[in-house]
């Protein structure tokens, strides 16, 4: 007798699947499954519950538009990039002409110091390799640093929720996170980025 071991779609599977067939029951599910954490990404940007849950409603139809055509690999990195998008899109609308407090403007604070504004042709050509770059650091950093720098520079989360989340203390977020921006600097000097 052959005994062949089914797999169970995983839920991404079936809310890709729910999209792809044009059935609203996707929406339910993406929010189910991802509501809370597509809020919590647009709040640390824009600091506002009113403009997160439009942010979030927004990312749903976003999503909706999306898929198909788009076959996303990974489901959860697709709405990120795309809460991310609508979010930071939000946020420069709503700052034009004044600075409103985000996690978002402090973490662009604290790598500013690396990642400094150029303007030669060189340079401009310089920040296309610095996502790669930036990418390919990201996959060498041990599992903690790895978590630290994509909570803080990717989903704008608070130094304090990260120390919630590791259960450690906010200077050793701190530590760390010191820790991973000075070993971005040698990785993107290495590769010569002029700092």
């Amino acid at each position: 007798m052959n005994h062949q071991k089914t797999q169970t779609p995983s839920a991404d599977e079936r809310i890709t699947s729910l999209y792809r067939k044009r059935d609203e029951a996707a929406i339910r599910e993406t929010d189910r499954v991802y509501g809370k954490f597509l809020f919590r990404v647009a709040y640390n940007i824009l600091h506002d519950r009113e403009e997160a849950e439009e942010c979030r409603n927004d990312a749903y139809l976003a999503v909706w538009n999306a898929i198909p055509p788009a076959e996303p690999v990974s489901f959860s990195a697709f709405l990120t990039a795309i809460i991310r998008r609508i979010a930071i899109n939000r946020y420069h609308a709503l700052t034009a002409g004044k600075r409103i407090p985000s996690e978002l403007t402090v973490c662009i604070d604290e790598l500013s110091e690396i990642l400094q504004s150029k303007a030669t042709a060189e340079e401009t050509a310089e920040k296309e390799m610095l996502g790669t770059l930036i990418s390919s650091f990201v996959k060498e950093l041990p599992e903690r640093q790895r978590f630290v720098f994509i909570e803080r520079f990717y989903l704008s989360e608070s130094v304090e929720r990260i120390a919630e989340e590791l259960s450690v203390s906010v200077p050793t977020v701190y530590r760390e996170l010191n820790t991973v921006k000075s070993k971005l600097k040698d990785h993107l000097e290495r590769n010569g980025i002029r700092l």
